[in-house]
């Protein structure tokens, strides 16, 4: 079937020519693959190989589609790796500026076919997770943020006590697959989506005490 067929294609037809010739399920995953494949072109900053699975995606790809959770040895690679990817504040401070934080997570701006090349990146953090309290448009795919630092007991970040959690979240922000090999949250550090400036601010945003998310 020629790709220009394919795009006209609606997913009914797609389960009609599965049915009517016999098509395995990897077949089908293979046609609806081709077809996705088809449907997108280069435009400006964004490139057709971002349909390109990397390993970990694959992998995990692959047990959604099995319906069964990723194997446990496969999972801890994946975490061990990860965890490896992580680069610590290179001045030995977690927290920046949570109004800059707060703007970051609102914006999810950059890395798109219309965005320029010099549009920062924003985390687009609201898309997944409730985050400010005032907010009323947010994401449910992640748990909720709110009042993240006051409910782990971070009264001051750069406490001994505060330790532990203050590196989980700066590392689950960078890679989150070291935590959870399958974790559906953005590589945010280790894929360069956000600096590490941008990355203390929205640090800054879930842990700060003067934070409107912790009060």
């Amino acid at each position: 079937m020629k790709k220009q067929l394919l795009l006209g294609l609606p997913f009914a037809a797609l389960v009609l020519v599965g049915c009517s010739t016999g098509m395995s399920s990897v077949d089908y995953d293979k046609l609806a693959a081709d077809i996705t494949k088809a449907s997108f072109q280069d435009k400006n900053l964004v490139k057709v190989d971002r349909l390109v699975q990397d390993d970990v995606m694959a992998a995990c790809s692959a047990a959604d589609v099995a319906g069964k959770p990723l194997d446990e040895k496969a999972a801890k690679a994946i975490e061990a790796a990860a965890m490896k990817t992580i680069k610590w504040p290179t001045d030995g401070k977690f927290l920046g500026d949570w109004k800059k934080g707060e703007a970051i997570a609102q914006s999810g701006r950059g890395s798109t076919w219309s965005d320029g090349p010099k549009q920062v990146n924003g985390g687009n953090c609201y898309n997944c997770h409730q985050i400010d309290k005032k907010e009323v448009s947010y994401g449910t795919i992640g748990p909720s943020l709110y009042n993240y630092g006051k409910t782990r007991g971070v009264t001051d970040p750069n406490g001994a006590a505060a330790k532990e959690i203050v590196a989980y979240t700066w590392g689950k922000i960078w890679n989150p697959h070291a935590y959870n090999a399958c974790s559906l949250m953005p590589r945010a550090g280790a894929k360069g989506v956000l600096t590490e400036q941008q990355i203390k601010d929205v640090m800054a945003l879930l842990l700060d005490p003067k934070s409107p998310v912790n009060q």
